[in-house]
């Protein structure tokens, strides 16, 4: 059993007997709750302040923000070469996705991919189950994400939420995104998971964060 509990924006803590935090802001910067979590490791994608802010609160942690494949405390952890823009990184810089596999679920969490997937990034990401996809500016392009990945579940995120602070452009609803898509809202910002009793189709998973 994994469970996954979200501390807003691109901040997702995945757990068994490991803890592992993805893009962990500092609260404070984004107008949301600090993330109070004690990871064994921390992801970054990129060093953009909304999705790094918080390293300095996890110095515990083995941060991990480069293309690498390991193994650690019983996680497999592989970060996948993309960029934050279509243009090969000139203007926005790199981004790294990274799929963690967990008591055998394997997550994969975007960042802030900027650019369609290549069949070299869906043959280093292999399967996913879960996947956890920034809306940020272009919707579209997430959809023909999910669309090649075809995971069980979609964990939104990188969208607009009572009280954030994001000055860079506007966040789309995730209301928007869910629309005419299976879904479930979770009714808390955190949930458990378990490999046999993910959903047979997409569904997306839809967290509210708690104040």
């Amino acid at each position: 059993m994994v469970t996954v509990k979200w501390f807003g924006h691109c901040c997702y803590q995945i757990q068994n007997t490991t803890t592992i935090l993805t893009d962990p802001h500092d609260g404070p910067s984004l107008g949301l709750p600090t993330p109070d979590s004690q990871p064994d490791i921390v992801t970054i994608s990129h060093p953009h302040e909304d999705h790094a802010s918080g390293r300095h609160l996890f110095s515990d942690a083995t941060i991990l923000e480069e293309p690498t494949h390991t193994q650690i405390k019983g996680a497999t952890i592989t970060g996948v070469k993309a960029y934050h823009d279509d243009a090969k990184g000139a203007r926005l810089g790199p981004n790294t996705i990274f799929v963690i596999e967990i008591d055998s679920i394997r997550f994969a969490h975007m960042g802030d991919l900027g650019h369609p997937l290549t069949e070299r990034h869906l043959k280093e990401m292999g399967h996913v189950d879960i996947l956890m996809q920034g809306i940020g500016r272009e919707p579209g392009r997430a959809e023909e994400n999910i669309a090649k990945l075809n995971p069980k579940v979609v964990m939104p995120m990188h969208y607009n939420t009572p009280g954030i602070i994001f000055p860079w452009f506007q966040l789309p609803e995730v209301d928007d995104f869910i629309r005419d898509k299976p879904h479930r809202r979770i009714g808390g910002n955190e949930a458990t998971y378990t490999h046999d009793t993910l959903p047979e189709t997409t569904e997306v998973h839809v967290f509210s964060l708690e104040r």
